[in-house]
């Protein structure tokens, strides 16, 4: 039966941005959460509705109370279900390219940045499960001064295996050799991810390549490494720029060398690198993916896309790893290649969930609005959370996915904020999987910057800085100054050099707007930054 792919249908788009919902909102597994209860539950039940919403709407719904101004982005025009839907995702490739275009003295356009990828390229320390599935680890804080909260929602998997104990992989990789591609940092440092990864892959591993300019090309069929190293060497060495960039010639040649040199048991990859600057050939994602969809569906190849340039065509990567059961990252120099494909390369080939959904129902009696940060491309309609036909996202171990929301509840609220319910397929026997957990208003007591986890403070700060970016204000977002002066402290604290780079990349933007942003007490007028 044909898939259809509910994260980007449109009947249930609604512009209130608050049911864009909460991910996991508190719940599967809660661990370390004052006040929170969990009643942790896993299924393999493949019938069953959408949760329903706790209780009667309460007077005035999530309307603002007593007509003060509500931050940028919390306006409703529709009444809230307190119901909400949407799909996994363990993007990072928006914060890799904003991090290269700040260090080459610009600001990222604000439709490439999505704060969800900034968030998830942080460590967060959470608890994994010993087996398949998701540990969910959840916290959260006062932001401020007002009566808002953030609350930090973490999906863990297991830790990725150890080199010697994946399961072996066949990865076709399907490189960009068009013209854009001379420019340094693009085809160069794609030969270099390439010749680190032959060193990483084990024996019994496999690989083919093919490049793409106006056309597409197979130097390599499928070939296990064994003692092939020096020849696929050279083939990587052989490849230079010229001509068009046709993209859809390169996954469609990569689509059917997958499936000609497919390894039964093996982790089956389509890896485009590329800066997805299309001009030649079909230029939209959807059609892109549809020519080659039998092979998707039939065989479960996946798509992973490693986007590299800066230039760089985000719109069309996401969109194709969104529809290719795959997910995206950015390499701006050696250092992220390494750690893309060292440091992480058995998250990026395994799998432990594939359309990983979740739905939440908010206790209308004690929340008065909530905002997911981020995520609207993930939205899915709430009649289709059981429907496993519709697409959600592929997970895979030693990855961990992060939401974080603001939440303002009602005058006194106390008791019940949330119960969640995630869903999610087994990737060989596609046997679905559930499990559901409950929060209460202690998870997000106390202060956010006194006292508080110091990784939470980190997910803060990237949140607020990718709202910035957007020209978005979350509520008691501080200014630029600020979050700058912050992660430099958590840098030290946590001794963490990622964050260290944070710090730098806040300072940057910073400067590029004037010096303005230090300050901020979340109260600024609609479209005000800093």
């Amino acid at each position: 039966m044909e898939r259809r792919t509910g994260k980007y249908t449109k009947k249930y788009v609604r512009t209130w941005q608050g049911t864009l919902g909460v991910l996991l909102a508190g719940g599967v597994l809660l661990t370390g959460c004052s006040g929170a209860s969990s009643g942790n539950k896993s299924t393999a039940d493949r019938r069953g509705g959408a949760l329903p919403a706790p209780g009667p709407a309460a007077p005035g719904g999530a309307a603002d109370r007593d007509g003060a101004e509500m931050p940028d982005g919390l306006r409703e025009s529709a009444p809230p279900d307190y119901l909400s839907t949407f799909a996994l995702d363990v993007d990072t490739a928006s914060y890799g390219y904003a991090r290269r275009t700040l260090a080459d003295g610009g600001l990222p356009e604000p439709s490439t940045v999505r704060p969800e990828e900034f968030v998830n390229s942080f460590r967060q320390g959470y608890r994994r499960p010993d087996g398949n599935g998701f540990t969910v680890n959840v916290d959260g804080a006062r932001a401020g001064d007002g009566d808002w909260s953030l609350v930090r929602v973490g999906l863990a998997t297991r830790a990725a295996p150890a080199r010697d104990e994946r399961p072996p992989a066949a990865l076709t990789f399907v490189v960009d050799i068009s013209g854009s591609m001379a420019e340094a940092g693009r085809l160069d440092l794609v030969k270099k991810s390439l010749d680190l990864l032959t060193d990483e892959l084990r024996d019994d591993d496999s690989v083919s390549l093919v490049t793409f300019s106006d056309e597409a090309e197979t130097l390599l069929p499928m070939t296990r490494l064994r003692d092939h190293r020096g020849r696929i060497r050279d083939r990587v060495d052989a490849m230079e720029p010229t001509d068009s960039t046709n993209v859809e010639a390169g996954v469609r040649r990569g689509y059917e060398e997958a499936v000609d040199g497919h390894v039964e048991g093996a982790n089956n990859r389509v890896v485009l690198l590329s800066d997805a600057l299309a001009n030649t050939g079909e230029t939209d994602a959807d059609a892109i993916l549809e020519r080659i969809g039998s092979a998707r569906r039939d065989h479960g190849i996946t798509l992973f896309g490693v986007g590299v340039g800066s230039d760089y065509g985000d719109a069309l990567m996401e969109r194709l790893t969104d529809k290719g059961d795959g997910h995206t990252t950015y390499i701006a120099d050696e250092e992220q290649a390494r750690k893309v494909f060292v440091d992480q390369l058995p998250a990026h080939l395994e799998l432990t969930a594939r359309d990983a959904k979740a739905q939440v129902a908010f206790d209308r009696k004690t929340v008065e609005q909530f905002r997911l940060v981020g995520y609207e491309d993930r939205k899915v309609a709430d009649e289709d959370f059981r429907d496993d036909r519709v697409d959600g996202g592929e997970v895979g171990p030693g990855h961990t996915v992060t939401a974080l929301y603001a939440v303002r509840l009602r005058p006194d609220a106390s008791g019940h904020v949330a119960t969640a319910t995630v869903r999610w397929l087994d990737p060989r026997t596609r046997a679905p999987h559930e499990q559901r957990g409950s929060v209460g208003t202690g998870a997000i007591d106390g202060p956010l910057w006194d006292g508080g986890s110091k990784r939470l403070q980190v997910t803060a700060v990237a949140a607020y800085f990718a709202g910035a970016l957007r020209g978005e204000r979350l509520p008691d977002a501080p200014g630029l100054g600020e979050l700058a002066s912050r992660a430099r402290k958590l840098a030290s604290a946590t001794e963490d050099d990622s964050v260290r780079k944070l710090a730098t990349m806040i300072g940057q933007a910073g400067r590029l707007k004037g010096g303005s942003g230090d300050g901020g007490s979340g109260e600024a007028p609609e479209g005000e930054l800093d």
